[in-house]
């Protein structure tokens, strides 16, 4: 017996008045408005860990092991004003530039010969398997040898230190750049260094930009450490690490906490100003990054 088709009966749902569905959207208070953002929460931390610091010394009350905050912030202020700390700073600070620049060019210009060939990738493999795990301080006497006691020797071991988390990261972004974007800038007759330019570079900028932070914080260690280790360079006074150096043997301590903290706000500054607004202006805006 063959079915029988029965009509489904239609059903007329009266629209609802938007008043009576109530609060449909929180309203955002002013604290929750505030705490949102990145920068306040990042200053709430900075605050408790000061508290935290003030309170610790305080309970060991020995200023050679730990100097109050409150001492450490009055000789960071003496040395501003004396220019003594702003000098030295501003000494490390060319000296890491130049050197920075410097690897993260050869990097550049690896990581272009790396992408033209399999035997460029296979030299840059090749080459920071051997370097890469090699530590930057291990390779300062002979710098010291081959370019004596001057910032020369510095900006070698900088540039051995940049180089190679660089072109790591640069090759590795390049690699993951997607096929169908290699065919668009083939089927604009793009090639050389348009091709990179214009495709690569910018497919890849979330990796080179990661690379960059880690040179830069490699290098900013390295730099310290070796003025911690082998003092003054030329004719100079040296840099922030010879300012912690000359401070601890005289025993002032607030003096060296005060040259950490020098260290500390130059690396909030480069994370939290210089890389955050080329990150903004860059992945962000392309919205490579959320």
């Amino acid at each position: 017996m063959a079915d029988v088709l029965v009509a489904r009966p239609e059903f007329i749902k009266q629209g609802e008045d938007s008043a009576t569905f109530g609060v449909v959207e929180k309203p955002i208070s002013n604290w929750e408005r505030i705490f949102n953002r990145s920068d306040v929460r990042k200053a709430l931390i900075i605050l408790a860990l000061a508290a935290i610091w003030q309170t610790y010394a305080v309970i060991v009350n020995n200023d050679l092991l730990f100097p109050r905050l409150t001492d450490t912030l009055k000789a960071l202020y003496e040395g501003v004003v004396k220019g003594v700390l702003l000098q030295r700073a501003w000494f490390t600070l060319k000296i890491l530039l130049q050197g920075y620049a410097a690897g993260v060019a050869l990097a550049g210009l690896m990581t272009i010969i790396a992408i033209s060939s399999k035997v460029g990738t296979d030299l840059l493999e090749t080459l920071t398997g051997m370097f890469n795990p090699l530590p930057a301080m291990a390779l300062f006497p002979l710098a010291l040898l081959w370019f004596g006691l001057g910032s020369g020797s510095l900006i070698f071991i900088l540039i051995h230190s940049v180089l190679w988390p660089v072109a790591l990261n640069t090759h590795s972004g390049f690699k993951s750049v997607s096929n169908t974007l290699r065919m668009v800038g083939r089927n604009y007759g793009l090639t050389g260094m348009r091709y990179v330019s214009l495709i690569l570079i910018p497919a890849a900028f979330p990796s080179i930009l990661t690379g960059m932070k880690i040179g830069w914080a490699f290098a900013w260690r390295t730099l310290i450490a070796a003025e911690l280790a082998f003092g003054v360079t030329s004719s100079s006074g040296g840099g922030l690490g010879w300012f912690i150096f000359e401070n601890k043997n005289m025993l002032e301590i607030a003096a060296v906490f005060a040259g950490l903290v020098t260290v500390i706000l130059i690396g909030l500054f480069m994370e939290n100003v210089v890389f955050r607004n080329i990150e903004l202006r860059t992945v962000r805006k392309w919205g490579m990054q959320n």
